[in-house]
């Protein structure tokens, strides 16, 4: 939900805050929704031996719904999620179809190994892509400063999603990159990650037109807050956080919230130009 939410953000920011620019964000949203709808329930297909006993809140783990619906779920999600982004041209198709199976390759390959990061930290990048793209057939110099930092970003979420299901994935024996790395070292380096991202962002996201108070405000709200939710999150998700992994979970989604947070803000600085 929160990558569907970011995608038809960035494309009702490209496209200006006008009435055109509602249509097309709200397919490009509803088309990452059904993309990671389908990445999500080939995950939990994946992992539903690793996941019951451990992870009760998820339906197909404790037997609440059945494999074959799932499945259906997932080639549901991917065809209607590809063919709502075909709408926007080819190049926006290309760029789903890449997403998703970066989602695939973690669901059936990389999520139990030291690469489990990787997936997120390539596909984070292309979520601002796909928005602006899609929006206006175009992508300005100003985004791509984006990519690197959204890599960076990725990494600290990736390795911070490690971190909240830590125990659960030792006692099963999945050797993610967090358990490859221990607790505190896979800490130290995803909070280095997202705390440069922070940084990254304090110090070169651009401020929207003075001339508008109210996007002024947007943009200070949305830096600030995303940056406390990051920092906060890290907290919760560390060596000295909560013992509860529903607790840790909630800072991990903390972090994702206040990435999502700082991107925007970094984006509507990047749509709306000072001066």
């Amino acid at each position: 939900m929160l990558n569907a939410l970011a995608a038809g953000a960035i494309a009702f920011l490209a496209g200006g805050a006008g009435e055109p620019a509602a249509g097309p964000a709200l397919r490009l949203g509803a088309a990452m929704l059904a993309i990671q709808l389908s990445i999500g329930a080939v995950n939990d297909l994946v992992d539903v031996d690793l996941d019951r006993g451990r992870k009760p809140g998820k339906p197909l783990a404790h037997g609440g719904v059945h494999p074959r619906a799932v499945a259906a779920l997932a080639v549901a999600g991917l065809v209607i999620g590809l063919s709502l982004a075909e709408v926007s041209g080819a190049p926006v198709a290309g760029i789903a179809v890449v997403g998703a199976a970066l989602g695939y390759l973690y669901d059936l390959r990389l999520s139990r190994t030291a690469l489990s990061w990787l997936p997120l930290a390539l596909a984070l990048p292309l979520v601002p892509i796909y928005g602006w793209l899609g929006a206006t057939g175009s992508i300005p110099v100003a985004l791509w400063s984006l990519v690197p930092v959204g890599a960076v970003a990725g990494l600290g979420l990736a390795l911070g999603n490690g971190l909240a299901d830590f125990d659960r994935d030792a006692s099963a024996g999945v050797a993610t990159a967090a358990i490859r790395l221990g607790r505190r070292l896979a800490w130290r380096v995803q909070a280095l990650a997202l705390g440069g991202v922070v940084l990254a962002a304090v110090v070169f996201a651009p401020p929207p037109s003075r001339e508008d108070s109210v996007l002024s405000l947007a943009w200070i709200v949305g830096l600030k807050g995303g940056s406390i939710a990051v920092l906060a999150g890290a907290g919760l998700t560390g060596p000295a956080g909560p013992e509860r992994a529903a607790l840790r979970e909630r800072g991990w989604e903390l972090q994702a919230v206040g990435v999502a947070l700082v991107g925007l803000a970094w984006l509507l600085g990047i749509a709306n130009p000072s001066g």
